[in-house]
């Protein structure tokens, strides 16, 4: 039985596995670029960003009327026409159209890193600086934790849905770093003479 672990462990330890979960990670980053990036494009993932955008100091301008999100703020599959009117004369889903588009180029550009180690290099250094932006919204955003409504837990470091949801991008800006770095030293790999300098001036 131990005999049998160790093997295991043999094969999960080999050098093919760092290849392995650097390019798993890579695709999987890909695939919530791609994924959020296009929901993005629905109504309903518009306007549950809303308050992260308008109380962003550098994202608020896309806004026409930032300061009045909150009398317009509705609950996943709520359709209220007259909100959903005010979204849309706020920019609210011209905004997020953009931003989807930003994403899903991120999230290609990252998986494109599997066939082209340049291409993938750009695709995750912007998906490693792209939660510095996203996990700023912990300090800006009020929605990101739990309101004080009665219940004793509210406040830090009791954070609400759309701060559970703002803090996994930590796993985005690691694993981020990781395929950069990978992407980074492929790139040497193909200049190996550049590598060699690059190695002697440091």
């Amino acid at each position: 039985m131990i005999t049998l672990i160790r093997q295991g462990l043999g094969l999960i330890a080999g050098p093919r596995s760092d290849r392995i979960g650097i390019d798993a990670m890579r695709i999987a980053i890909a695939i919530v670029f791609l994924w959020i990036g296009a929901l993005k494009f629905a109504p309903y993932e518009a306007d549950s960003i809303t308050p992260f955008v308008a109380n962003s100091p550098v994202m608020s301008f896309f806004y026409e009327h930032p300061e009045d999100y909150k009398a317009h703020l509705t609950h996943e599959g709520e359709l209220k026409p007259d909100d959903r009117a005010w979204q849309t004369a706020n920019n609210t889903y011209g905004f997020s159209r953009g931003l989807g588009s930003v994403e899903i180029l991120i999230g290609l550009l990252t998986l494109a890193g599997l066939v082209s180690a340049r291409i993938g290099f750009v695709g995750a250094g912007l998906a490693f600086l792209t939660p510095f932006v996203t996990l700023s919204f912990l300090v800006t955003t009020p929605e990101a934790w739990v309101a004080a409504l009665g219940d004793a837990q509210h406040g830090f470091p009791y954070l609400s849905g759309g701060g559970r949801l703002v803090i996994k991008d930590v796993t985005i800006l690691a694993g981020g770093w990781l395929v950069l770095a990978d992407s980074a030293r492929a790139i040497l790999r193909q200049r190996p003479g550049r590598a060699v300098e690059m190695r002697q001036a440091s």
